[in-house]
């Protein structure tokens, strides 16, 4: 074998996987389907390590089952609609969406998801990733778009989906409503504004972090266990600068402790505002415009912006006596993940799925799913108990699956498409029938699905649900989710809501939660953070799609980890030693009789136990989605036994066997395939491009399968105990003898006088088989075997 060239290997493989079509999911098969829905990556920028990390580890676990007999049912898509795809075609182009033609716009995303989707492909290509890419898709092609379109529809008439005008959450920097799932806290400063509100003839001081909100305060509150303020309770306020009165009301969450105790109700500061304008009844009075500005129509601060307004009503109300007193506090604000903005509440019409009404269903559907690792499940159920709002999926954007609605221009009725129309863009194209006022024209809706009201269609796209080759049947609950945890609130609630609506059952069996990629303590590595600086394309290029998924099996699931180019190093020494061991026992195995009856020596029983048994252990971890400790389950057994000590004790034996003998040599031989041969399986989920190069290189001939994919693990269930104890003791001695020679300045091939070996009577016997290999590794002239005698 000649030396390992990565760069040449790793393609050449790719080729030959593809050419053969392995890794092709087989519809005629017999065998158990194991089915992943694999998250597909938003377009939104260039993939990071971070991304390598989890979608590596998923990948491990698709080759994991294949290689357990599973047909293996493995998809990969491209989520390439909605705000994030848009959003890199403005910051790609240097435009503004709302600056051009709505199918102009469109057309640009088209052309920029597309040269993505193509680096994103070559990329997971080049890690090679055993992906049947004729199951890929796209959430903006056509099949996609009638399945995301059919799902609202049917939700729509079993009076899951609404429309309605409330206070909504509303980023004015992306100027669309978005959805709960899609906030992130942050830590702010900020002034606390203590303020005097006017009660006949008294004060009353009130604390409030959003001046520029006071022409839109309706009421104040207090605890109605604040014996401050009980007095106060039914009276009206005067609201400085503005002059006009409002209510004292008494809500229990008015806290006590916070600020003066006296909360303003403003139209809309938080949602605590609006659950008071909800319950109390309280009238409406606009401040804040879509696009974050103050109306027109507001007294001083009209058409500012809303950080000039706070500055600005702060002068005033100093000016004119009313700000008693200014204190700077560190506080929680929402704002929206995918640009950081402060969000607002205005209120709009939209259109949302009603999931407060079902959540004890969604939480008991957690208990009928595996989650691995299990705490994750917490993560979920915190999520679920804690929802305020409704899943509102409309968003005022350009580049996403079109609701497929109109409305009456007559009597306002909402027209929904028929089935047979989808896909179908209300914009281009009418109903098809008129209203049942008698008026044949409409005014389509222009919003947008959210692209999670798609994407957690993931399980139906895969199953084709309802198109003419649906598998449902075949595919539906899937075997696996893999993801990561901090989309368990989006990508994960969500496809179980539209499963259970849409199926009555859940959408996958397991879930399997994976971790970050730090790039310092406590830092994920994202595109948006600008510190993913590692290239994956060039990492690959420079140090092998092997030694990054040697790298990305290092950790338990879940678990964050970090990464630097020095992590890299184990990783190749590794894929060193394997091909070197690998030389060494090809080398060994040219003239081997695999139908030759053997009898086995004990040592070489020894190493075949210990192979099994690390089966059996990595077997168990990777069943558990614990990629990781396999890994080094695996490796210990390589590393330590097979190559430090079992290829140790045989040398010679292979090496002479005109001294040590022909049937003995024969043994070795045997347990040296079976060993390396199983090796390769066992680190063929982790690198399959060497393990693939080398089963091709000697063991295809002997083997009946075409790739190393195609072969299955080993089953045996069961190990020779005694022999394995064996095993430690000979590996006992061998150290003892190293450490001797290691403190008396003594080379490793220096022969010694003698060895004593103290042992049970048990294991006499086998030592005595022994005598000759513990010569030869230790180097010794004399083996003495000392029994304890136990009478």
């Amino acid at each position: 074998m000649k030396n390992y060239d990565f760069k040449q290997v790793e393609k050449e493989m790719q080729n030959f996987w593809n050419e053969n079509s392995i890794y092709s999911f087989d519809y005629e098969s017999k065998n158990e389907i194991y089915s992943i829905d694999t998250p597909p990556p938003t377009v939104s920028g260039s993939l990071h390590i971070g991304h390598i990390f989890s979608y590596t580890q998923a990948e491990m676990i698709a080759r994991f089952k294949r290689m357990q007999g599973y047909n293996v049912f493995y998809p990969f898509g491209f989520d390439d609609n909605g705000l994030p795809t848009e959003r890199l075609v403005e910051k790609d182009e240097g435009i503004i969406a709302k600056n051009l033609p709505r199918s102009e716009f469109i057309k640009r995303c088209v052309v920029t998801s597309s040269k993505y989707e193509k680096e994103f492909k070559d990329l997971w290509q080049s890690l090679g990733f055993s992906v049947d890419w004729s199951l890929q898709y796209e959430t903006i092609n056509p099949m996609v778009q009638r399945i995301s379109q059919k799902s609202f529809i049917r939700l729509l008439k079993d009076k899951k989906a609404y429309m309605k005008e409330s206070p909504v959450l509303w980023c004015t920097e992306c100027q669309t409503s978005i959805a709960q799932a899609e906030l992130e806290t942050i830590e702010k400063e900020t002034t606390f504004n203590y303020v005097n509100f006017q009660v006949g003839e008294e004060k009353l001081l009130v604390a409030t972090t959003r001046p520029e909100l006071l022409y839109g305060c309706v009421c104040l509150f207090v605890n109605p266990k604040d014996d401050r303020y009980i007095k106060y309770i039914g009276k009206n306020a005067t609201v400085p600068l503005y002059d006009y009165e409002i209510p004292v009301l008494a809500d229990e969450k008015a806290s006590i402790d916070k600020g003066s105790g006296v909360v303003m109700c403003a139209t809309f500061g938080d949602s605590t505002d609006v659950e008071w304008y909800e319950t109390h009844k309280l009238p409406y009075r606009k401040v804040i415009l879509p696009d974050g500005t103050i109306g027109e129509s507001v007294p001083l601060i009209g058409g500012l912006k809303v950080l000039a307004a706070r500055k600005h009503i702060i002068n005033l109300l100093s000016e004119n006596g009313f700000l008693i007193d200014s204190e700077n506090i560190t506080h929680t604000v929402s704002v929206h993940e995918r640009c950081g903005k402060e969000i607002e509440i205005i209120p709009s019409k939209q259109w949302y799925i009603d999931i407060l009404t079902n959540k004890e269903l969604f939480l008991k559907a957690a208990d009928e799913i595996n989650w691995y690792p299990q705490h994750m499940k917490n993560r979920y159920l915190l999520w679920v108990e804690n929802l305020k709002w409704d899943w509102c999926i409309s968003r005022q954007r350009y580049f996403g699956v079109p609701f497929p609605i109109w409305y009456c221009k007559n009597c306002g009725n909402v027209i929904i498409a028929d089935e047979e129309m989808l896909p179908v863009n209300p914009i281009e194209t009418k109903p098809g029938k008129i209203c049942s006022c008698g008026c044949d024209e409409f005014v389509p809706e222009t919003s947008v699905f959210d692209t999670w009201a798609t994407s957690s269609v993931t399980p139906q796209i895969n199953a084709k649900w309802d198109e003419e080759n649906d598998i449902s049947d075949m595919l539906l609950p899937m075997s696996l989710r893999t993801q990561a945890h901090e989309i368990i609130r989006t990508w994960a609630f969500y496809t179980i809501v539209k499963s259970l609506y849409h199926t009555g059952q859940i959408p996958w069996k397991d879930i399997m939660i994976c971790g970050f990629v730090l790039a310092k303590k406590g830092e994920k590595i994202s595109k948006s953070k600008s510190n993913s600086e590692f290239s994956p394309k060039l990492i690959i290029e420079n140090h092998s799609a092997d030694v990054i998924r040697y790298w990305a099996a290092n950790s338990k699931l879940g678990s964050d980890t970090f990464f630097s180019i020095d992590e890299l190093t184990i990783a190749k020494r590794f894929i060193t030693k394997l091909w070197n061991a690998s030389k060494f026992s090809i080398s060994h195995l040219q003239d081997i009789n695999l139908n030759a009856h053997v009898n086995l020596m004990p040592v070489d029983r020894w190493i075949i136990d210990r192979c099994t048994q690390t089966t059996m252990n990595a077997r168990k971890f990777l069943d558990q989605y614990e990629i990781g400790p396999a890994r080094h389950e695996i490796d210990d057994f390589f590393w330590k036994d097979l190559c430090d000590y079992y290829i140790e004790i045989v040398k010679e034996r292979l090496y002479q066997p005109e001294i040590h003998g022909y049937e003995e040599r024969q043994s070795a031989q045997y347990a040296l395939y079976y060993c390396m041969l199983n090796i390769l399986k066992l680190y063929a989920i982790y690198v399959p491009h060497i393990t693939e190069y080398i089963y091709q290189e000697f063991f295809r001939k002997y083997e009946n399968s075409i790739s190393l994919h195609k072969l299955q693990w080993e089953t045996e269930k069961s190990v020779d105990d005694e022999i394995i104890i064996f095993g430690e003791k000979l590996k006992d001695i061998i150290t003892e003898t190293r450490k001797y020679k290691s403190e008396n300045a003594l080379s490793m091939k220096t022969e010694i006088e003698e060895v004593v070996i103290n042992t049970d009577d048990k294991f006499a016997e086998l030592f005595k088989q022994t005598i000759s290999d513990i010569k030869a590794c230790c180097r010794a002239k004399n083996i003495k075997i000392s029994v304890a005698n136990h009478s």
